[in-house]
Formats: structure tokens, sequence, C-alpha cells
């Protein structure tokens, strides 16, 4: 970039993970870059900026990290410190990621389990459950769709005994009459 209006352009419409400004640029300052990109939301991810500058003082380093920078550079610098401060931002960059990533999967998350943890419709004779746009589903059907529950299916004592024996009991008897 020639100055810092196009700097500041491009990072505003462009995906820009690290972005090394020098303080001082023609038409726009870096600091007053830095100000900017922290001042507006991000679709994009995290920033990081590096601030190279001739400026010495404390006021100057406090100045440039209160108006966003990352990290700050003194010139003339040294390029294995500079490439070693570029490293650290990648870092910076990919834990970011990875962080958003994992915020997205938690949301989802939390919002399977809102799902299922309201009151759900059921009817009392067949046990279908009633969803959103008012259709009845078997229950099965509806836990796998919402979760990722798998089901196996048995009888539980107290129908093997209230159901299952009596019809072996009649099959049984049957049998013996024919």
């Amino acid at each position: 970039m020639n100055n810092g209006e196009e700097a500041w352009d491009f990072i505003r419409h462009n995906r820009v993970d690290i972005a090394l400004l020098d303080w001082k640029m023609p038409k726009l300052e870096g600091v007053e870059v830095c100000r900017r990109a922290r001042a507006i939301p991000s679709n994009n991810g995290y920033l990081y900026i590096i601030l190279l500058t001739a400026n010495d003082t404390i006021e100057d380093v406090v100045e440039g990290l209160n108006a966003g920078a990352d990290d700050y550079l003194r010139k003339p610098y040294d390029s294995d410190e500079l490439r070693s401060r570029i490293a650290v931002g990648e870092r910076i960059i990919k834990l970011e990621r990875t962080l958003a990533a994992n915020i997205v999967e938690l949301q989802d998350a939390l919002n399977s389990i809102k799902i299922l943890k309201g009151l759900l419709p059921i009817c009392m004779y067949c046990k279908k459950i009633r969803d959103d746009g008012d259709y009845w589903h078997q229950i099965e059907s509806y836990i796998h769709e919402h979760t990722e529950a798998g089901f196996t299916h048995s009888i539980c004592p107290d129908c093997r005994e209230k159901i299952v024996k009596p019809m072996l009991d009649s099959l049984k008897k049957e049998k013996e009459k024919g």
C-alpha cells in the first residue's frame, strides 16, 4: 500500500489476518488505521495489528496499544524479531478461529438442548410427539431428528408380564388343544 487510506480501504473490504502498519504514513497514520479497524465489528475474524514506528517514548507505545495495536515494534527493527512477532500473530489468529468454531459448536449444542428441554406435547395413548408444525411423529423418529441418540427396542419386565406372557400362555393353550 502506498498510504494509510489505501491500507484502511483494503482492511475494510478484505479478509486480513495480520496487518503490519507504519505509524507515519501519508494521508492516514497507522495509529488512526488501528482506531478505525477496532471501531468496526468484523465478520471476518480477528485482525492482529503490528504497529511499526520510529516513535520510542512510553507515551507513544501506550497510544499505539490503546488505539488497537496488538504489538508495537520500534524502528529500526530486526527482521528476525519481526518474523517472530508475525508468528505470534499467526498463533493468536489460529486460536481465535478455533475459539470461534467452538463457540458455534457450543451454540448449536445449546440450541439442541433447548429443543429437548421444553415440554413435549405427547399423545397419552400412542405416545406420538407433536412438533412445532402440528405434525405428529413416533417418539423414536422425533428424538432421532433432534439429537444424536439411537434406539434399540426391547420389552420391559412389566410389559412382558402384562402383554407377552398372556399372549404366550394363550398360544400354548391353543397348541395343547389342537
